[in-house]
Parts: C-alpha cells; structure tokens; sequence
C-alpha cells in the first residue's frame, strides 16, 4: 500500500512539472468517469470536497494529468479503507519543491492504523466464516438424518 501510494505520490509529482503541451492534454469529466469506473455524480463530490479541482471551461470540467494522479490516489486511498479526510490530509501535504517527508510518514502512520485495522475484520470475517461452516455441517447432518419429503402427483 505504502509502495502504490508513493509510487501514485510521485506519478502527482511528476505531473506538477509537465510541459505546457502536456497541460493542453485534458480530459472531460465523462472520459475520466468512464476510465476510472466512477460516476459523474462521484467526482463532483470530491471537488467539492476540496480533493480535485479541475479546470472549467465555461460550465465544463476538464482534468489534467494533475487531476487524473489525484483522482487514482483517491480510489487507492478508498479502496483499502482511508477516509476521504485521511487522503485528504496526505495530499495536501504534497510539496513539489520539498522533501514531502512528512506526507511520507503521515502516509506510513496512516497505513500503519489501517493495516492492523484490516487484519482484525480478516480475523473476524475468518471466525465468521468457521461459525457459518459449522452451523452448515450441522444442518446438513440433520437433514442427512430425515426421509426426504414424497413429492405430491398431481
């Protein structure tokens, strides 16, 4: 997780120094929903919530490379169970001309929480899991015991 999210932190800091024909790439709001598998209604959302902010073009959304790195740390971030403020709070730390060690550990600590976070619901998932197996076994075994219901003709 910590790899993806650097690696995802140095694709944001890549595209911070591209090239003003770079910057001319931009994407519409629906190419971006449709290439990241999220609604419109999704990605309105997290500009609202300060976590993108694409161009506008009269009342048209367009994304940057910026914006797209942005956007896939967000889906990282979510997909392994941060907050939209978690993510938020890593991103903002973001300095393309700094070191960016403090998001570096804010990113490490977080991850930390939410590993260990993650390995308790496996282990409660598992118990759930060998409950559930139990309770089947028993029920077969019950059934196993019974005749079998004689179906009606008619």
């Amino acid at each position: 997780m910590t790899m993806k999210l650097m690696q995802a932190g140095n694709t944001a800091a890549m595209t911070e120094t591209v090239t003003d024909a770079a910057e001319n790439d931009l994407s519409r709001i629906g190419e971006i929903a449709k290439k990241y598998g999220v609604t419109l209604r999704t990605l309105r959302f997290y500009e609202d919530k300060g976590l993108l902010n694409p161009k506008r073009e009269g009342s048209t959304r367009l994304y940057t490379h910026r914006e797209e790195a942005r956007l896939k740390l967000i889906l990282l971030g979510r997909k392994v169970g941060f907050s939209l403020r978690d993510v938020k709070q890593m991103m903002d730390l973001y300095d393309p001309k700094g070191t960016n060690a403090k998001q570096l550990k804010l990113a490490l600590d977080k991850s930390e929480k939410q590993l260990s976070r993650l390995h308790k619901q496996r282990e409660a998932i598992e118990d759930a899991i060998g409950e559930l197996s139990n309770a089947m076994s028993a029920v077969r075994g019950m059934l196993a015991d019974r005749p079998l219901p004689v179906a009606a003709n008619g």
